[in-house]
């Protein structure tokens, strides 16, 4: 039975592995689409030396208030959830994680809209 349990708790790890990669994978797509996009507006038009110039600025001053916004809450990650579900599942309750999974109508923590994170964890932190 011991066995049983180990591979069983294998087999959660590698699914917890493979939703994180997923994850990553992701993000690294959404990052490129956004550089690409990015690359594409900074382009001043053919302006000359003083249009290029203007654009440097205007970059720099709408850099600082970005910088600024950054101390706000930040939201949740999947990494971090998935991190906090992980040790409740660990220390026991992975039938009630697995509840609070189907709960917000998923099977996967992944399949879960990431505005749920907050109510998925205060539900979580009374296990």
């Amino acid at each position: 039975m011991g066995k049983v349990k180990l591979l069983l708790d294998v087999i959660g790890d590698l699914r917890s592995l493979a939703d994180s990669l997923q994850a990553v994978a992701d993000a690294v797509a959404d990052s490129g689409a956004a550089e690409a996009e990015l690359t594409t507006t900074k382009e001043p038009e053919k302006a000359g030396k003083a249009g290029k110039a203007a654009a440097r600025n205007t970059a720099k001053k709408d850099a600082k208030p970005a910088a600024k916004q950054e101390p706000e809450e930040k939201p949740l990650t999947l990494e971090e959830v998935r991190a906090v579900l992980a040790e409740k599942s660990r220390s026991g309750h992975t039938e009630e994680v697995r509840g609070l999974l189907a709960k917000h109508g998923a099977d996967k923590l992944s399949e879960i809209d990431p505005a749920e994170y907050a109510a998925l964890l205060a539900e979580a932190e009374v296990l």
